[in-house]
């Protein structure tokens, strides 16, 4: 049998790895606490479960859904308008997505050609450029330091490699590193990319997991946006809707359309008691989504407080569900010390050469256990001596 060569840029996913060493260990009965996969336990808000139900119990509802509903177009264009203050056209400029990292993975196709460079932030979460690779395109990374408080730094991007861009993928609130971008970060993009007409796709997956008294916006508020790009947005962490697969693709309306057409050649669009449940989930009670966020931040103080008592020193993040760590001096490689994370504490976490280049010398742990399952995990990780030299 012969494959194509474009797997061959591909390993297999680290989630995929991570999951094996979880079936093994649990399979002899030893201890696993997750932290490694952003898999959110907390469910939906009843009344957006009871709509899914109500719709799965309509016999009609299991045809073709073809394409997006009105009715769902329409709430996705009343919840933008009333949480971010975006006005959209609900048929012209939104999309949904079988989840944003579907949408992550296939619209490069409509944009990219073989050779074509895309620009991709580092670290960055995975299929960022995994999707623009199976396109043909060429990555050339962002980099994302923390002493410039990990913000891509666009004057940095050589003039040569911006002329020749055609994409490029930005994120804030940021996964992995877990930091937000002022206006004038947005400003500056919005500009770079009209000067270089360079499609810009921004993942907005965290707006609602920001702490502290934060407030998360959106890139399409900002003057000119939605001249260069769209923005992809997800119910998955804000509702609970992680499994559901819901996203939406926001914004330009030429590349709302190519993506559309796109995906008529691919699937045959969202079941739909999920499109109910959607609708239910952004025009409905919105409490879950402050509680939620609540949760979140309560955990990330639980977490970040514990390690850091016992000697890891730890950043509070600014958003997100995640918190990015540095692994301890005496590591050099981040997918080792997860490796013995997971092996000596039983512990799992996600190493951060799997997030790209400058990736390394770090871990990414998701707050996706109970306050009492991660002060077991400090507990575990203190008691297996990791952390001394």
């Amino acid at each position: 049998m012969k494959f194509a060569k474009r797997m061959d840029q591909f390993g297999e996913g680290i989630f995929s790895r991570l999951l094996e060493i979880k079936k093994s260990r649990l399979e002899k009965g030893l201890p696993v606490i997750d932290l490694s996969v952003g898999t959110p336990n907390i469910p939906p808000a009843k009344h957006i479960i009871q709509a899914l139900l109500d719709a799965a119990a309509d016999e009609k509802n299991y045809v073709y859904a073809i394409s997006d509903r009105r009715e769902l177009l329409e709430a996705a264009a009343a919840w933008y308008k009333r949480r971010y203050g975006v006005e959209l056209d609900p048929q012209r400029e939104i999309c949904s997505l079988l989840g944003s990292q579907e949408g992550l993975a296939h619209i490069a196709l409509s944009i990219v050609d073989e050779g074509d460079i895309v620009l991709v932030p580092d670290p960055c979460y995975p299929v960022f450029g995994d999707g623009p690779m199976l396109a043909g395109g060429k990555l050339v990374y962002m980099p994302q330091k923390k002493e410039n408080g990990y913000l891509i730094q666009l004057k940095d991007i050589p003039e040569e490699t911006a002329r020749k861009a055609k994409f490029m993928v930005v994120s804030y609130p940021n996964n992995p590193t877990t930091v937000m971008a002022p206006d004038s970060f947005y400003e500056e993009l919005i500009a770079f990319a009209k000067k270089y007409d360079i499609i810009v796709l921004h993942d907005n997956a965290y707006s609602e997991l920001v702490f502290d008294g934060r407030k998360g916006g959106s890139f399409l508020r900002y003057p000119g946006a939605k001249e260069v790009g769209v923005e992809f947005n997800s119910l998955s962490k804000t509702y609970g809707l992680a499994g559901a697969r819901i996203g939406f693709c926001l914004g330009n309306e030429e590349v709302v359309s190519h993506l559309k057409t796109l995906k008529s050649n691919m699937d045959y669009g969202m079941f739909l008691p999920i499109q109910k449940a959607a609708v239910a989930a952004i025009t409905g009670d919105q409490s879950c989504v402050a509680a939620n966020r609540q949760a979140y931040e309560k955990r990330r103080d639980v977490l970040c407080e514990g390690f850091t008592s016992i000697g890891w020193q730890m950043d509070k993040p600014q958003a997100t569900m995640f918190v990015w760590a540095r692994i301890p001096e005496h590591y050099s490689s981040s997918e080792q010390f997860a490796m013995d994370m997971v092996e000596k504490a039983g512990v799992m976490v996600t190493p951060g050469s799997a997030f790209g280049p400058s990736g390394e010398g770090h871990v990414r742990l998701a707050l996706v256990q109970d306050e009492d399952v991660l002060n077991q995990a400090v507990k575990a990780v203190k008691e297996s001596g990791i952390l001394e030299r």
